[in-house]
C-alpha cells in the first residue's frame, strides 16, 4: 500500500493549498573589500598607511550618518534610537504601522549599538609585513524599515563602519499579497500565512513567477539609496542568500475537519520525524563521528500557541498549533536556505491567536 500524502487523503475537507517563498534574509558585500586582504590591497594601491585605517573609515562613517539622517528629514519622520536590547523591532514597527497606515513608503528609521564585522590593523614581527586583519567590534546600525510596492513591509539594515555589509529582509507572503491585490484577487492574510484566496490556481500560478533578475535591480537601488558610499569603491553590491523559507498552506474549510485529527497529527510528529530523518531528506548521513547536538525538543510556539517539535539538527522544526481556536487552521511546510548550504526545515505550523490558548511560552 503507498504513501498516502495528507492533503490527498483529507481533501474534500481542505479549502485550498498554497506553496511560496516566506521570510527571506539576504547580505549584501561589497567585492573588493569585504575580506581583509582586500581592504588591505586597497589601500595599498592608494598609498595608504595600514594603520591609518580607522582615519580613512571615518568619512564614511559620518556620511552614512549624514544619509540617515537626510532621508528621515525628505520623509517627514525622526531616527529613533533603541537603547534597550530586549525591545523587539517588529513590535515597534507594528505600533508605527498602526498609526502610519500600510501605503508604500519608508516606514521609520530605528539606530542601534550592535556588533559588526570589520578590520583591525597589525604589523606581523616575523615576517616584517603590516596589514589588516579580521576583528569584531560595534558600530552604529540603521535599520530602513520601508513598505515596498512589489516586495511589501521589509528592511535594510546599515552598519555605518567598513566593510558595511548590508542586510535586507522580506517576507515572501507579503510580496505575493502585493501582487494578488494589484490583480483583484480576494484574500485574507493572518499573521504571516493565507487563509483564504479566491483563485488558489492563479495565486499559485503568481506564487511561482518571482524573477530573480527583478530581484537583484530592486536591491540594488535600496543600497543606492541606504548605502551610497559603495560607489566611492567603484563596485556594485554582491547579493547572497542567508536564510530563506518555503512554506506551503494548507488550509481546512473547518475547525472540527482539523481538530478530528489533530492528536494523531501531533503523535505521528512526535514519535516518527526525528533528526536522522531529516538528515536523509537532505541527502546527509549521520555517523558516529557527528559532534553535534542532536534530539527532540518540545515547546509551546509564541505565534502559534501550540505544540513546537524542534528536531535539533540543521534547524529542523515542526510546529503544530492548537485547534481550539476561532478560525481555520493551516498545517505549513517550510524549508530554510542558511548558508553556506541549503537547510531545509520541514515544518508544521498552524498560527493562531493567544486568547483563551493556555500553554507554557516558548
Amino acid at each position: 500500500m503507498g504513501l498516502t500524502l495528507l492533503t490527498e487523503r483529507y481533501a474534500p475537507q481542505i479549502a485550498g493549498t498554497l506553496s511560496c517563498w516566506d521570510r527571506i534574509l539576504l547580505f549584501g558585500t561589497l567585492p573588493r573589500i569585504c575580506f581583509a586582504e582586500g581592504m588591505t590591497s586597497y589601500l595599498h594601491a592608494r598609498n595608504i598607511r595600514i594603520f591609518d585605517y580607522p582615519r580613512f573609515a571615518e568619512p564614511f562613517r559620518n556620511r552614512l550618518r549624514e544619509n540617515a539622517e537626510r532621508l528621515a528629514t525628505e520623509n517627514g519622520i525622526d531616527i529613533e534610537f533603541l537603547r534597550k536590547r530586549n525591545l523587539r523591532k517588529e513590535d515597534r514597527v507594528k505600533e508605527i504601522l498602526t498609526k502610519r497606515g500600510d501605503h508604500p513608503g519608508l516606514v521609520c528609521i530605528l539606530s542601534a549599538m550592535e556588533p559588526c564585522s570589520t578590520y583591525k590593523p597589525w604589523h606581523n614581527k616575523q615576517t616584517g609585513k603590516t596589514y589588516l586583519r579580521p576583528d569584531e567590534g560595534k558600530c552604529l546600525h540603521y535599520y530602513f524599515y520601508f513598505i515596498d510596492q512589489a516586495l511589501g513591509l521589509g528592511y535594510v539594515r546599515v552598519p555605518t563602519w567598513l566593510p558595511c555589509r548590508l542586510q535586507v529582509y522580506f517576507n515572501g507572503h507579503s510580496w505575493l499579497a502585493n501582487l494578488l491585490r494589484q490583480r483583484n484577487i480576494g484574500f485574507r492574510l493572518i499573521d504571516n500565512a493565507f487563509i483564504e484566496i479566491a483563485d488558489w490556481q492563479r495565486a499559485q500560478h503568481i506564487a511561482d513567477g518571482l524573477q530573480i533578475k527583478r530581484l537583484h535591480r530592486r536591491l540594488d537601488e535600496m543600497a543606492h539609496r541606504f548605502c551610497p558610499i559603495h560607489r566611492d569603491f567603484g563596485v556594485a553590491y554582491h547579493w547572497s542568500v542567508d536564510q530563506c523559507e518555503y512554506a506551503t498552506d494548507v488550509v481546512f474549510r473547518k475547525q472540527a475537519d482539523l481538530a478530528a485529527i489533530y492528536g494523531n497529527l501531533t503523535g505521528t510528529a512526535i514519535h516518527t520525524v526525528k533528526p536522522d530523518n531529516i538528515a536523509t531528506f537532505l541527502g546527509r548521513k549521520l555517523n558516529v563521528q557527528y559532534e553535534g547536538e542532536v534530539g527532540n525538543r518540545f515547546t509551546w510556539g509564541v505565534s502559534c500557541q501550540g505544540l513546537c517539535l524542534h528536531p535539533v539538527w540543521f534547524s529542523a522544526v515542526l510546529e503544530i498549533g492548537d485547534p481550539e481556536a476561532d478560525r481555520p487552521l493551516e498545517p505549513v511546510f517550510c524549508s530554510e536556505l542558511e548558508g553556506p548550504f541549503f537547510v531545509p526545515s520541514p515544518t508544521f505550523r498552524i498560527p493562531e491567536r493567544a486568547e483563551g490558548v493556555k500553554g507554557p511560552k516558548r
